[in-house]
């Protein structure tokens, strides 16, 4: 087993979105616009109502895949196709954008901790026109489990620690884990040596392919077919992300992620006609 060493160390800045929700983004940023096949990852959160009751109201996405990880709080999303859920403490959304959809995002409480991820993986060009899908899962439905050492991992999406996540169906062979360690321990997992692994530190510090981060920093991991963390004097809690890189041609702009500027500019025009009903 090879042990992924931390190429890089992207430390979170302060930011707000959708109408005026606070946020730590960690990319995209000036420098980093994307790690493919991932474009955006957000860490918000806030015990002020003020910062995030505004939420996100109804704004289009095309072409890539919207992945919402509650901590603290409650969501509710609805779409212009009468699709809706709610989000809970705990709870995860993948929702795959493919040809388009107009949706909202948008608290349902006036006060208390909001806190959670937003992260957004791109589609290759085979499937970014594809039917529009949700994967809703409550809390209840996302497995859990300790390990001997103390070490706790929640499995959205992938397999670790003999437990799998329940998302299914997305083609980029997504592993997404939420990991706590008691303070001092080690934990070490299989990851597919053939995808972009990211390690973000969201609680207490650790130390990722040998070298330390903070709270609120993000490690992209090098080649390998291991992670290995160790958590510091006040324990860790890190969300690990991984999936396989696309390597196609990437034009954005907004809410829409193609391969070319035509592409952009026809979801545009698709979206100012209507065409998204």
């Amino acid at each position: 087993m090879a042990i992924r060493p931390t190429l890089h160390i992207i430390t979170g800045q302060a930011t707000s979105d959708g109408a005026g929700v606070k946020m730590k983004r960690l990319f995209p940023v000036q420098g980093i616009m994307q790690i493919d096949p991932f474009l955006l990852f957000d860490e918000f959160g806030s015990d002020d109502p003020g910062a995030y009751i505004g939420g996100f109201p109804d704004h289009p996405h095309r072409g890539f895949e919207t992945v919402t990880y509650m901590l603290a709080g409650r969501m509710r999303h609805f779409d212009n196709k009468g699709n809706s859920g709610l989000l809970e403490p705990g709870g995860a959304q993948w929702m795959t954008a493919g040809r388009g959809l107009v949706h909202s995002e948008m608290p349902e409480q006036s006060d208390g901790l909001m806190r959670g991820f937003q992260i957004w993986i791109n589609l290759p060009a085979a499937e970014k026109m594809v039917a529009p899908r949700y994967q809703d899962y409550r809390p209840d439905q996302i497995p859990a489990t300790t390990l001997a050492n103390g070490v706790t991992l929640k499995v959205v999406a992938g397999t670790a620690g003999g437990i799998s996540g329940p998302v299914n169906g997305v083609s980029r062979q997504p592993l997404l884990v939420d990991v706590t360690l008691p303070a001092g321990i080690s934990w070490r997992s299989a990851v597919d040596e053939e995808a972009t692994v990211l390690a973000h530190v969201f609680e207490g510090s650790a130390e990722i392919g040998e070298r330390q981060l903070d709270v609120t920093q993000m490690a992209l991991l090098g080649e390998g077919d291991e992670i290995a963390i160790k958590a510091g004097p006040d324990g860790a809690r890190v969300l690990i992300l991984a999936a396989r890189p696309i390597g196609e041609p990437v034009a954005r702009a907004g809410p829409f992620v193609m391969n070319t500027r035509a592409e952009i500019e026809q979801a545009f025009a698709d979206y100012q006609a209507g065409r998204f009903e």
